[in-house]
């Protein structure tokens, strides 16, 4: 996501489109950034896991996701509704390509699978 958003050049934008890229300030992708790579490194790390270690994995790249979201550095800017939504999707998908079963594991939890991230979420 971010580095899609950072290889585009205001100029290049449908005008439309051009305050997206003053919404993102470079520390705030870059961060951003830096959370899911770090989640990608766990999860690819997990090898038959617990739901408790899943749930585990995904509570730390929330809690990071939410440090950056709430990080005065970026100047104000934070997560739109778009972009949560987009992490949240990512997330599951990146559990989902790794093996796990995100819709059995929330099942078993008594939530819906587009709540796997909701416990710890402030964004």
């Amino acid at each position: 996501m971010a580095e899609v958003a950072r290889d585009v050049e205001v100029g290049s934008l449908d005008p439309e489109c051009a305050g997206a890229a003053e919404m993102y300030p470079e520390s705030l992708l870059r961060a951003t950034d830096s959370a899911v790579e770090a989640f990608e490194a766990e999860v690819r790390g997990l090898l038959e896991p617990s739901g408790d270690e899943v749930l585990g994995t995904v509570e730390r790249v929330v809690l990071a996701l939410n440090a950056v979201d709430g990080d005065a550095s970026h100047g104000g800017a934070s997560y739109c509704t778009e972009e949560r939504e987009q992490l949240c999707e990512y997330i599951d998908l990146a559990l989902g390509e790794h093996g796990v079963d995100v819709a059995a594991l929330a099942a078993r939890r008594g939530i819906d699978r587009a709540e796997i991230t909701d416990a710890w979420r402030d964004w």
